[in-house]
């Protein structure tokens, strides 16, 4: 058992999830985690990366279908700049890794497409990773927090997810 499963058990709503996707004929991914490829944990993260972290729980939603805009957001009231984009973009300009053992706090892990809405299937859809197993995105309801398996299995159904450092700047 790796380090994430021990700090955060397997959630119920994957289960859940995996009942509606096969009625709908979807596939989920798995998100792969084994001894040594664990995403980093928010205590080993840099005072940098807990910092984008902290702006992100302080930051408001923006609106619905806007994930990339409140993504950018973070990182500019962060003072890490502004990069315009919309989640498609940002997973093909930063989102080169598919190790979770490469995942670090701070990144953004996104898709650049998922069929959830119109415009999820032609914009993609993008988080920010907190440590811990979880990422934080803007939904359709609000700002939210979710275990990072849920999430890839969730929004992993049409393309793998992938993670990177936004603008290319590794805050690590």
């Amino acid at each position: 058992m790796s380090r994430v499963d021990e700090v955060r058990p397997v959630d119920p709503r994957v289960r859940r999830l995996d009942a509606v996707l096969a009625d709908r004929g979807l596939e989920a991914r798995r998100l792969n985690v084994t001894s040594g490829h664990e995403p980093e944990r928010l205590m080993d993260a840099t005072r940098g990366q807990r910092s984008v972290v902290a702006h992100a729980k302080g930051m408001p939603w923006t609106a619905a279908d806007s994930c990339a805009a409140w993504v950018e957001d973070v990182f500019v009231w962060s003072g890490l700049g502004r990069e315009a984009g919309d989640a498609r973009e940002l997973y093909e300009r930063h989102c080169k890794l598919s190790d979770p053992g490469e995942l670090r706090v701070g990144m953004i892990v996104a898709v650049p497409s998922c069929p959830y809405s119109p415009a999820a299937l032609r914009h993609g859809h993008v988080a920010l990773y907190v440590g811990d197993g979880m990422v934080m995105d803007s939904a359709d309801r609000g700002v939210r927090t979710v275990p990072l398996a849920l999430w890839y299995e969730a929004y992993g159904v049409t393309a793998e997810p992938r993670w990177g450092w936004m603008r290319d700047i590794p805050l690590a």
